[in-house]
């Protein structure tokens, strides 16, 4: 089933809660479980279970299932934009759901999320080792809600490149462009205020994998094919360089013009 969203409508082009067909039954139940994770964390005996879920520096211990459910357990924030967050989880995500059907959006989503996860664990450790007293609040920038949004948005821009979302209801731009602009809210709002390095590298991660998921032949095709057009681009620099070094002056010999190297 394909369903796209008419453009241009409603909140940024995705229409009302009721508009479309019913919402996946699957969305529901993601958006259920990051609302009870965040309830949850409220309550003193139940925090410390949730936390065990969630991805921190417990996975150098061995709580590896960390690298699963983490995108499942809710980053703590105030309520309201806890609710916002959601209704944009839920807006993305049944545009993408009808567009991938049930067993693609949730590939997409667990191995977005779990390459994202390793590559965030292996910054970190990097970090740790190069620079131990470093503070900082690790992979605050991709914990729950927010790694569920960073996949669902990258996946709708990559199947609605050409469609216009209003950034902050405000302001229209073409839906390509979300995939650089997650890269940069990341590095703005996350690795800048809180030097969350595995977090940064984690969501660049995952708009990658997500992006090549998408795209024909999957990640390996999608490198190759960025390697060719770096060595295409080095090897046309060279090629300017050496023309920009081959000088020619030309001298007036009267009727015949001779060129001097």
């Amino acid at each position: 089933m394909n369903y796209r969203v008419p453009p241009q409508r409603g909140f940024g082009g995705f229409g009302g809660l009721t508009d479309g067909p019913p919402p996946p039954r699957d969305l529901l139940i993601l958006v259920g479980i990051l609302f009870a994770t965040f309830s949850l964390q409220f309550f003193e005996g139940a925090r410390a279970i949730v936390e065990m879920f969630s991805l921190n520096l417990g996975v150098f211990r061995g709580l590896l299932w960390q690298l699963v459910t983490y995108p499942f357990v809710a980053t703590p924030s105030s309520g309201f934009w806890f609710l916002l967050e959601l209704l944009i989880v839920y807006w993305f995500g049944r545009t993408v759901y009808f567009q991938l059907g049930q067993r693609r959006f949730w590939r997409i989503l667990l191995t977005a999320a779990v390459g994202a996860g390793v590559a965030a664990v292996v910054v970190e450790w990097i970090a740790i080792a190069v620079a131990p007293s470093f503070s900082h609040l690790p992979f605050i920038a991709m914990l729950g809600q927010r790694m569920i949004l960073t996949i669902l948005i990258a996946a709708f821009a990559t199947l609605n490149s050409q469609a216009t979302i209003l950034l902050f209801f405000v302001l229209p731009i073409r839906a390509w462009w979300f995939l650089w602009l997650e890269i940069v809210f990341a590095f703005v709002f996350y690795f800048l205020p809180y030097k969350d390095l595995g977090g940064f590298a984690g969501t660049c991660v995952a708009v990658f994998l997500t992006y090549s998921s998408l795209m024909p032949g999957g990640p390996g095709r999608v490198l190759r094919m960025w390697w060719k057009r770096l060595q295409e681009k080095i090897i046309r620099a060279r090629l300017d360089r050496m023309r920009r070094q081959r000088r020619f002056d030309i001298i007036d010999g009267g009727n015949k013009d001779e060129y001097i190297h």
